[in-house]
């Protein structure tokens, strides 16, 4: 069920006059953090899925022993069920580029790439001397940290090179510009020229160059440009990129353009590809404990240490002591900052990450903390877009989906 509804995050159940007394709380998450969802991006054949949705655990013995989807004598009939979506929807772009659409994993929540299955058969059809761009949810911080880690590591596929897309707007914002509502005009900041809050943004897009490069790749800055941006703004996203070690930055107007006006950038992507590194670093080994894994992300994010709680501590222990230690880590962070505070723009350090919770998806394969108040079921916006849609009862034509 795909719902959002924040009286859902905890509730109680079993409280029926035949349950025996067996009352005990839990909570929704949203599908697209659920752990099917993951299996589905995750797996490489039928086969695999129907390993993977077998392995999941759904809980402990009183003995503390997991209890899994196979163990219950449900994992076939999941891959029934399952057996369909496994095949990717083929689409096309408005200029008639073939587009795999497959899997919705959030990048905030969950490990926020489309699927392995999507991938491998793009690959296969471009053939050796083909392209196939993929994306990896938000940042570096999140999508394209669980891209390496945990992706590539059960794709087996290395990336040639990443691109990391830029907006003045953004870059403004975490320069110290105020912060954009919905529904409300822009500030000022945003619609006129202002060079020195765009260079003061880009710490932010220098520490995504800096992530993303320790995997090995090279970085092409996709600098897309839109009405409101001036020359010299864009000029100085451009030289700050280069500066923090890109490969290329390109100034985009495909949002205007379409692909024409994103030629250059085409050509820079396949000059970074050609001169791509042999292999992929990895930003941790799996032979690590849980913590040391976690603690590799948190540095990466500029987090001076890891600060854990007594339920997180608990389950690091549990998950240790039945073996799954050896998984890569999930993190469920805010995708507004590198830090667990949404409001700490820029490129914040020196500061302590805080682990409420670590939950597992072991059919999936990961370890996923949950840091500071991160939820993995959403609410609904202050005001959700059902207040615009409606039917036109004369024409039968729905409005607001547009």
């Amino acid at each position: 069920m795909d719902v959002n509804d924040r009286f859902l995050r905890k509730i109680s159940i079993g409280q029926g006059p035949d349950e025996k007394g067996m009352v005990r709380e839990t909570g929704f998450d949203i599908s697209v953090a659920s752990e099917i969802m993951a299996v589905l991006a995750l797996t490489t054949s039928l086969a695999d899925m129907r390993e993977r949705l077998g392995k999941m655990v759904i809980g402990n013995s009183k003995n503390g022993d997991p209890i899994t989807a196979d163990d219950l004598g449900v994992g076939g009939a999941l891959t029934v069920l399952m057996k369909d979506a496994i095949n990717p929807t083929l689409m096309q772009t408005l200029e008639g580029t073939p587009v795999l659409v497959h899997a919705g994993p959030f990048a905030n929540i969950a490990h926020g790439n489309s699927s392995i299955v999507a991938d491998k058969i793009a690959l296969k059809l471009v053939g050796p001397g083909g392209f196939v761009v993929t994306e990896a949810g938000f940042g570096s911080d999140i999508g394209t940290e669980k891209f390496m880690n945990i992706k590539c590591r059960y794709s087996g596929l290395t990336p040639q090179c990443a691109i990391i897309v830029a907006t003045i707007r953004a870059l403004k914002m975490h320069g110290g510009g105020p912060e954009v509502v919905a529904g409300k005009p822009l500030d000022h900041a945003y619609l006129a020229e202002n060079v020195s809050l765009v260079e003061a943004g880009c710490v932010n897009l220098a520490r995504h160059i800096s992530n993303t490069k320790a995997y090995g790749v090279n970085v092409v800055v996709a600098i897309n440009k839109f009405s409101t941006d001036t020359e010299a703004e864009l000029n100085a996203v451009r030289n700050a990129s280069l500066a923090a070690g890109a490969y290329d930055a390109v100034i985009c107007t495909h949002h205007a353009h379409g692909g024409n006006g994103a030629v250059d950038l085409g050509l820079a992507v396949q000059q970074a590809c050609e001169n791509a590194a042999s292999s992929l670093k990895f930003l941790y080994s799996l032979d690590s404990s849980i913590k040391e894994k976690i603690e590799a992300i948190a540095k990466s994010y500029g987090a001076s240490g890891v600060e854990y709680s007594e339920q997180a501590d608990k389950q690091i222990q549990m998950y240790t002591n039945q073996g799954f230690s050896n998984l890569p880590i999930c993190m469920a962070k805010t995708q507004y900052s590198f830090s667990h505070n949404a409001v700490a723009k820029g490129a914040p350090s020196g500061f302590i990450l805080p682990i409420r919770d670590v939950r597992a998806s072991i059919g999936a394969g990961f370890i996923y903390p949950l840091v500071g108040t991160m939820s993995t079921m959403p609410g609904l916006p202050t005001r959700p877009c059902f207040y615009d849609i409606d039917l036109d009862t004369s024409t039968g034509k729905v409005i607001g989906l547009s």
